[in-house]
Protein backbone atom coordinates (compact mmCIF):
# COMPACT_ATOMS: atom_id res chain seq x y z
CA UNK A 1 0.00 0.00 0.00
CA UNK A 2 1.58 3.13 -0.38
CA UNK A 3 2.76 5.80 2.24
CA UNK A 4 -1.21 7.80 2.28
CA UNK A 5 -2.91 4.26 2.82
CA UNK A 6 -1.06 3.70 6.21
CA UNK A 7 -3.38 4.09 8.99
CA UNK A 8 -3.08 7.30 11.09
CA UNK A 9 -5.81 7.17 14.11
CA UNK A 10 -2.91 5.86 15.96
CA UNK A 11 1.04 5.96 15.94
CA UNK A 12 1.40 3.17 16.87
CA UNK A 13 -0.94 1.33 14.41
CA UNK A 14 0.87 3.20 11.77
CA UNK A 15 4.25 1.85 12.72
CA UNK A 16 2.89 -1.65 12.89
CA UNK A 17 1.46 -1.22 9.26
CA UNK A 18 4.47 -0.44 7.95
CA UNK A 19 6.51 -3.34 9.79
CA UNK A 20 3.49 -5.77 7.80
CA UNK A 21 4.18 -3.85 4.59
CA UNK A 22 7.97 -4.10 5.18
CA UNK A 23 7.27 -8.21 5.49
CA UNK A 24 5.16 -8.67 2.73
CA UNK A 25 6.20 -11.67 1.38
CA UNK A 26 5.24 -10.59 -2.34
CA UNK A 27 5.99 -6.56 -2.19
CA UNK A 28 8.21 -5.89 0.85
CA UNK A 29 11.65 -5.02 1.38
CA UNK A 30 14.19 -7.71 0.54
CA UNK A 31 16.61 -7.09 3.67
CA UNK A 32 13.55 -6.97 6.03
CA UNK A 33 12.39 -10.31 4.99
CA UNK A 34 15.79 -11.90 5.55
CA UNK A 35 15.76 -11.17 8.76
CA UNK A 36 15.18 -13.96 11.90
CA UNK A 37 15.04 -13.07 15.17
CA UNK A 38 18.61 -14.56 15.68
CA UNK A 39 19.86 -11.49 13.10
CA UNK A 40 18.00 -8.69 14.43
CA UNK A 41 18.74 -9.79 18.12
CA UNK A 42 22.08 -7.56 17.84
CA UNK A 43 20.62 -4.41 16.38
CA UNK A 44 18.60 -4.68 19.25
CA UNK A 45 21.11 -4.41 21.65
CA UNK A 46 22.76 -1.83 19.91
CA UNK A 47 19.73 0.39 20.05
CA UNK A 48 19.55 -0.44 23.59
CA UNK A 49 22.82 0.84 23.98
CA UNK A 50 22.56 4.51 21.87
CA UNK A 51 19.16 4.88 24.05
CA UNK A 52 21.74 4.57 27.03
CA UNK A 53 23.90 7.05 25.28
CA UNK A 54 21.55 9.69 24.46
CA UNK A 55 20.32 9.67 27.99
CA UNK A 56 24.15 10.08 29.40
CA UNK A 57 24.34 12.96 26.95
CA UNK A 58 21.22 14.67 28.65
CA UNK A 59 20.19 14.83 24.65
CA UNK A 60 16.34 14.57 24.72
CA UNK A 61 15.96 15.18 20.89
CA UNK A 62 18.07 12.07 20.36
CA UNK A 63 16.46 10.36 23.05
CA UNK A 64 12.92 10.40 21.34
CA UNK A 65 14.80 9.12 18.29
CA UNK A 66 16.21 6.01 20.03
CA UNK A 67 13.74 5.04 21.47
CA UNK A 68 11.72 5.00 18.06
CA UNK A 69 14.82 2.85 16.49
CA UNK A 70 13.82 0.97 20.41
CA UNK A 71 10.60 0.51 19.80
CA UNK A 72 10.66 -0.71 15.89
CA UNK A 73 13.16 -3.39 17.45
CA UNK A 74 10.13 -4.61 19.25
CA UNK A 75 7.94 -4.29 16.08
CA UNK A 76 9.78 -5.94 14.30
CA UNK A 77 10.73 -9.29 16.76
CA UNK A 78 6.23 -8.94 17.20
CA UNK A 79 5.87 -9.20 13.55
CA UNK A 80 8.41 -12.00 12.91
CA UNK A 81 6.17 -13.80 16.00
CA UNK A 82 2.79 -13.01 14.40
CA UNK A 83 4.12 -14.21 10.81
CA UNK A 84 5.31 -17.77 12.94
CA UNK A 85 1.47 -18.18 14.47
CA UNK A 86 2.85 -17.70 18.24
CA UNK A 87 1.95 -13.96 19.21
CA UNK A 88 1.44 -10.49 18.07
CA UNK A 89 2.59 -6.80 19.05
CA UNK A 90 -0.87 -6.82 21.26
CA UNK A 91 0.14 -9.88 23.08
CA UNK A 92 3.42 -8.55 23.83
CA UNK A 93 1.65 -5.18 25.21
CA UNK A 94 -0.84 -7.11 27.10
CA UNK A 95 1.79 -9.37 28.55
CA UNK A 96 3.82 -6.60 30.50
CA UNK A 97 0.38 -4.61 31.39
CA UNK A 98 -0.38 -7.26 33.15
CA UNK A 99 3.05 -8.27 34.67
CA UNK A 100 3.16 -4.65 35.83
CA UNK A 101 -0.25 -4.99 37.41
CA UNK A 102 0.43 -8.13 39.33
CA UNK A 103 3.77 -7.05 40.62
CA UNK A 104 2.42 -3.91 41.83
CA UNK A 105 0.00 -4.66 44.41
CA UNK A 106 0.35 -1.71 46.57
CA UNK A 107 -0.68 0.59 43.32
CA UNK A 108 -3.42 -1.75 41.49
CA UNK A 109 -4.69 -3.81 44.72
CA UNK A 110 -5.21 -4.01 48.40
CA UNK A 111 -2.02 -4.13 49.32
CA UNK A 112 0.07 -1.76 51.61
CA UNK A 113 4.04 -1.34 51.79
CA UNK A 114 5.35 1.12 54.49
CA UNK A 115 8.69 0.88 53.27
CA UNK A 116 10.65 0.94 49.61
CA UNK A 117 12.83 -1.80 51.25
CA UNK A 118 9.16 -4.28 52.29
CA UNK A 119 7.84 -2.97 48.23
CA UNK A 120 11.02 -4.72 47.07
CA UNK A 121 11.03 -7.76 48.66
CA UNK A 122 7.24 -8.48 47.51
CA UNK A 123 8.11 -7.28 44.35
CA UNK A 124 10.97 -10.42 44.06
CA UNK A 125 8.76 -12.46 45.95
CA UNK A 126 6.03 -12.04 42.75
CA UNK A 127 8.92 -12.23 40.61
CA UNK A 128 10.32 -15.82 42.43
CA UNK A 129 6.66 -17.24 42.11
CA UNK A 130 6.73 -16.32 38.39
CA UNK A 131 9.92 -18.01 37.94
CA UNK A 132 8.15 -21.04 39.58
CA UNK A 133 5.44 -20.87 38.01
CA UNK A 134 7.54 -21.17 34.31
CA UNK A 135 9.14 -23.67 36.09
CA UNK A 136 12.04 -22.02 36.24
CA UNK A 137 12.82 -22.45 39.79
CA UNK A 138 15.70 -24.54 40.23
CA UNK A 139 18.66 -21.62 41.05
CA UNK A 140 18.58 -18.03 42.27
CA UNK A 141 20.93 -17.58 39.10
CA UNK A 142 18.36 -19.20 36.51
CA UNK A 143 16.97 -15.89 34.99
CA UNK A 144 19.87 -13.95 34.66
CA UNK A 145 20.39 -13.35 30.94
CA UNK A 146 23.94 -14.97 29.44
CA UNK A 147 23.39 -12.26 26.62
CA UNK A 148 24.26 -9.33 29.64
CA UNK A 149 27.33 -7.43 29.15
CA UNK A 150 29.44 -9.18 31.39
CA UNK A 151 30.15 -6.69 34.47
CA UNK A 152 26.18 -6.15 34.36
CA UNK A 153 25.91 -10.08 34.75
CA UNK A 154 28.48 -10.12 37.37
CA UNK A 155 26.15 -7.24 39.31
CA UNK A 156 23.19 -9.33 38.81
CA UNK A 157 24.32 -12.90 39.93
CA UNK A 158 25.97 -11.96 42.76
CA UNK A 159 23.02 -9.87 43.88
CA UNK A 160 20.86 -13.24 43.38
CA UNK A 161 23.16 -14.81 45.68
CA UNK A 162 23.37 -11.95 47.94
CA UNK A 163 19.23 -12.47 48.58
CA UNK A 164 19.89 -15.58 50.46
CA UNK A 165 23.17 -14.09 52.49
CA UNK A 166 25.90 -14.95 49.85
CA UNK A 167 27.74 -11.86 49.91
CA UNK A 168 30.63 -9.67 51.56
CA UNK A 169 30.02 -7.64 54.63
CA UNK A 170 30.91 -4.35 52.96
CA UNK A 171 32.83 -2.75 50.23
CA UNK A 172 35.87 -3.01 52.29
CA UNK A 173 36.01 -6.74 52.53
CA UNK A 174 35.56 -6.35 48.59
CA UNK A 175 38.42 -4.11 48.62
CA UNK A 176 40.61 -6.89 50.04
CA UNK A 177 39.74 -8.74 47.84
CA UNK A 178 40.35 -7.00 44.89
CA UNK A 179 43.93 -6.63 46.24
CA UNK A 180 44.30 -10.38 46.72
CA UNK A 181 43.41 -10.95 42.95
CA UNK A 182 45.55 -8.34 41.92
CA UNK A 183 48.54 -10.27 43.68
CA UNK A 184 47.07 -13.37 42.02
CA UNK A 185 47.51 -11.51 38.45
CA UNK A 186 50.72 -10.33 39.24
CA UNK A 187 52.16 -13.82 40.10
CA UNK A 188 50.67 -15.16 36.89
CA UNK A 189 52.56 -12.07 34.73
CA UNK A 190 55.59 -13.28 36.35
CA UNK A 191 55.41 -16.59 35.51
CA UNK A 192 53.80 -16.12 31.87
CA UNK A 193 50.80 -18.39 31.64
CA UNK A 194 48.11 -16.45 29.55
CA UNK A 195 45.95 -18.39 30.43
CA UNK A 196 46.08 -18.05 33.88
CA UNK A 197 46.41 -14.22 33.23
CA UNK A 198 42.74 -14.24 31.62
CA UNK A 199 41.32 -16.09 34.42
CA UNK A 200 42.89 -13.84 36.96
CA UNK A 201 41.92 -10.77 35.07
CA UNK A 202 38.50 -12.40 34.75
CA UNK A 203 38.67 -12.54 38.67
CA UNK A 204 39.46 -8.90 38.88
CA UNK A 205 36.92 -7.86 36.73
CA UNK A 206 34.06 -9.75 38.63
CA UNK A 207 35.18 -8.25 42.15
CA UNK A 208 35.41 -4.68 40.63
CA UNK A 209 31.49 -5.59 39.37
CA UNK A 210 30.96 -6.68 42.93
CA UNK A 211 32.57 -3.31 44.53
CA UNK A 212 30.42 -1.26 42.58
CA UNK A 213 26.99 -3.10 43.48
CA UNK A 214 28.10 -2.60 47.14
CA UNK A 215 28.76 0.89 46.31
CA UNK A 216 25.37 1.10 45.05
CA UNK A 217 26.70 2.05 41.53
CA UNK A 218 26.32 0.55 38.06
CA UNK A 219 29.77 -0.41 36.85
CA UNK A 220 28.63 -0.23 32.53
CA UNK A 221 27.67 3.03 33.66
CA UNK A 222 30.84 4.32 35.43
CA UNK A 223 32.96 2.72 32.57
CA UNK A 224 30.83 4.67 29.86
CA UNK A 225 31.87 8.28 32.19
CA UNK A 226 35.56 6.94 32.09
CA UNK A 227 35.70 6.57 28.52
CA UNK A 228 33.98 9.29 27.52
CA UNK A 229 36.58 11.29 29.49
CA UNK A 230 39.93 9.28 27.79
CA UNK A 231 38.01 9.96 24.49
CA UNK A 232 37.49 13.89 25.07
CA UNK A 233 41.09 13.83 26.83
CA UNK A 234 43.04 12.42 23.98
CA UNK A 235 41.23 14.67 21.68
CA UNK A 236 42.68 17.60 23.38
CA UNK A 237 46.20 15.96 22.84
CA UNK A 238 45.26 15.69 19.42
CA UNK A 239 44.08 19.27 19.01
CA UNK A 240 47.03 21.21 20.88
CA UNK A 241 49.14 18.94 18.92
CA UNK A 242 47.67 19.79 15.69
CA UNK A 243 48.21 23.52 16.93
CA UNK A 244 51.79 22.66 16.96
CA UNK A 245 51.77 21.49 13.27
CA UNK A 246 51.84 17.43 14.72
CA UNK A 247 50.25 14.33 15.16
CA UNK A 248 49.94 12.07 17.63
CA UNK A 249 52.26 9.73 15.05
CA UNK A 250 54.70 12.13 15.21
CA UNK A 251 55.02 13.02 18.86
CA UNK A 252 55.93 10.87 21.70
CA UNK A 253 54.86 9.67 24.79
CA UNK A 254 56.64 12.19 26.88
CA UNK A 255 54.85 15.27 25.02
CA UNK A 256 51.86 13.37 25.37
CA UNK A 257 51.72 12.52 28.76
CA UNK A 258 52.07 16.14 29.31
CA UNK A 259 49.08 17.21 27.58
CA UNK A 260 47.38 14.53 29.37
CA UNK A 261 48.50 16.28 32.71
CA UNK A 262 47.40 19.29 31.49
CA UNK A 263 43.66 18.53 30.67
CA UNK A 264 43.70 16.39 33.89
CA UNK A 265 44.72 19.11 35.95
CA UNK A 266 41.94 21.54 33.91
CA UNK A 267 39.67 19.25 34.94
CA UNK A 268 40.30 19.05 38.17
CA UNK A 269 40.34 22.52 38.76
CA UNK A 270 36.78 22.21 37.49
CA UNK A 271 35.28 20.33 40.34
Amino acid sequence: MPPSDLPSERPIDRLLAIMARLRDPKDGCAWDLEQTFATIAPYTVEEAYEVADAIERGDLKDLKEELGDLLLQVVFHARMAEEQGAFAFDDVANAISEKMIRRHPHVFGEAEFRTSAEQTAAWEEVKAAEREKKGRAESLLDEVPTGLPALTRAVKLTGRAARVGFDWPDAEHVIGKLHEELAELQAEITAGDKAKMRDELGDILFVVANLARKLDLEPEDALRSSNAKFARRFRYIEQRLKERGKTPAQSDLAEMDALWDEIRAADKGDR
